[in-house]
């Protein structure tokens, strides 16, 4: 599967009125489009830090909807305001404990490696990261998305609750400074952010 992310660095003021858009008009729009299995957005309301991606049936379909997105999600844009950056990604790893409920939030780690050593930092966190997320309270959901030419990788690890994320972080200090760096993985960026909408519908894949 596939997915394409909308990144706007928008106002903190206007993070509310953003989700509510995205809820119930981008939403509905592109759930229309053939090959969409999906929505999800991340919004922090102290940056105004707002990620929507959606999910597609296969590179085809994602490629075939770039425009009727672009013009469902200008709404939103205009509502939030800021810098908008658009990525499309293959979904690698999709592991799910169970469905996400209100108060629910995420984790995102941006990653890159040598474009040869995609499936290998892949690997690396499916057989040894997500073992240990299983063990974690309040513990979600964890999903790898990738660029395998540029071998950039992002994993989201979502939680039952913030509590719950901040006792994660020792795990996320110590992937970050000793496991990640073993593997010939750099961490170029962490973010924290309330899981909005939860709606990506990936099937499981580990």
């Amino acid at each position: 599967m596939y997915a394409r992310s909308t990144t706007i660095h928008g106002n903190p003021q206007s993070v509310d009125e953003g989700i509510a858009v995205v809820r119930n008009e981008d939403m509905p729009a592109v759930r229309r489009l053939d090959g969409c299995n999906g929505l999800s957005m991340l919004a922090n309301r102290t940056t105004g830090r707002c990620i929507v991606t959606t999910s597609w049936r296969d590179e085809a379909a994602m490629r075939a909807s770039e425009d009727a997105v672009r013009a469902s999600s200008q709404r939103t844009v205009e509502v939030l305001g800021g810098d908008v950056q658009v990525d499309e990604w293959e979904i690698a790893a999709m592991h799910r404990v169970h469905e996400s409920h209100s108060g629910a939030c995420s984790r995102v780690t941006w990653m890159r490696t040598d474009p040869e050593a995609v499936d290998k930092a892949v690997d690396a966190v499916r057989l040894s990261l997500m073992p240990k997320l299983d063990d974690l309270p309040g513990f979600c959901s964890v999903s790898v998305m990738v660029r395998r030419s540029e071998g950039i990788s992002v994993a989201t690890v979502s939680y039952d609750s913030w509590s719950d994320l901040e006792q994660a972080a020792e795990g996320a200090r110590e992937f970050r400074e000793d496991f990640g760096p073993s593997l010939g993985i750099e961490v170029t960026d962490t973010a924290d952010f309330d899981l909005s909408i939860a709606d990506l519908r990936v099937p499981e894949s580990r």
